[in-house]
């Protein structure tokens, strides 16, 4: 079966603009700062909770000037929950550089964009194909389990050669008339499909628009695309969380390292083993103080990794500081950090 490139794009490009989302905020702009932004947050994220943080971000920093300018703890607060604090660090830095480099104007070309900190291929073709109605393809997930299903692609996509192919598939099927409506609807239908029919299990085959031409259908077989062979395993880890407050109930946080999980967040104390955070009071004074209160123990759950979080509250009646790593903070100054979704909901009980 050939694949037409034409009636492929006219029918993703007609269904879109008949049953696709059409409703979300930062499709009502072509303005790539809002849209990139949207971008990075919809990265690993469902939109029911990238909206509300959206229109917060967009409250505080309107513009690219704005967050370029702003202080990164703020950045991070306003981030808080959102996971992946990856993303927050480089959409700061890239708001600067785009400020410093650029003018604050974003470049207009998916190449160009693509060097920006954060932004891989796939996203920087999302902002230039809806901003600018550039002919680039995207390859994310549910645009990679759309192509790979209609067009049969099974080749083992944790090669880069292979990988590579695709992309160049994903090229070739683009619209090839009247780009500046179609390039926009063509490539939010491609998401919309993956998201809403082309699922990874129990595909809604009959409502696909493209069914006739996908060869993943006539096989029978969709849920075996894509095929990836070499994927990440999950394992688990235990954390022992170190609460730690003074006499006038101020908390001790320090920053997590600059690399790994909550990265350059605010955190309490961290211990891989209860021991471990014995000796941590002992060596600092502190085991004097009245009898660690152990909470309840209770699960975090990342892409790749499971937490099991074990929280130590204890009280400590002197002024000392533990470390010359970390600080006292109010329940007040705490809302304005960037912590951890589970240190802040931890806190809150506290």
């Amino acid at each position: 079966m050939t694949l037409s490139q034409t009636d492929f794009a006219a029918r993703v490009v007609h269904w879109q603009a008949t049953h696709g989302r059409n409703h979300l905020p930062w499709q009502q702009t072509r303005d790539p700062y809002r849209v990139w932004l949207s971008e990075i947050m919809l990265q690993q994220t469902q939109v029911s909770t990238v909206l509300g943080y959206y229109a917060r971000f967009l409250a505080r920093f309107p513009d690219v000037s704005a967050l370029a300018n702003a202080p990164q703890d703020d950045v991070m607060a306003l981030w808080s929950g959102l996971g992946y604090y990856s993303r927050a660090r480089n959409l700061h830095r890239c708001a600067q550089q785009v400020a410093s480099e650029y003018g604050g104007v974003f470049p207009r070309s998916a190449q160009q964009l693509a060097m920006l900190p954060g932004i891989g291929r796939s996203t920087a073709g999302a902002i230039a194909a809806f901003c600018f109605a550039e002919r680039v393809p995207i390859l994310d997930a549910n645009v990679r389990r759309v192509l790979t299903r209609v067009l049969g692609f099974d080749a083992d996509l944790a090669l880069a050669r292979n990988e590579r192919t695709l992309w160049t598939h994903a090229q070739a099927l683009l619209p090839a008339v009247d780009a500046d409506t179609a390039m926009p609807r063509y490539t939010q239908g491609l998401m919309d499909l993956g998201a809403s029919l082309c699922m990874p299990r129990n595909p809604a085959c009959p409502q696909c628009p493209v069914q006739a031409q996908c060869v993943a259908h006539h096989e029978g077989e969709p849920e075996r695309y894509p095929v990836r062979t070499r994927k990440l395993k999950r394992r688990a880890e235990s954390w022992w969380l170190l609460v730690l407050q003074d006499p006038a109930g101020r908390v001790w946080l320090t920053r997590r390292p600059a690399a790994g999980i909550w990265a350059g967040l605010y955190c309490v104390p961290v211990f891989p083993q209860r021991l471990d955070l014995s000796a941590f009071l002992q060596e600092n004074g502190l085991a004097a103080a009245q009898t660690p209160q152990e909470g309840t123990p209770f699960l975090h759950v990342l892409t790749h990794r499971d937490l099991h979080l074990h929280p130590v509250a204890v009280r400590h009646d002197g002024d000392a500081r533990p470390d010359d790593d970390g600080g006292w903070f109010a329940a007040e100054q705490i809302t304005e950090l960037g912590l951890p979704a589970p240190i802040r909901k931890l806190l809150a009980q506290c």
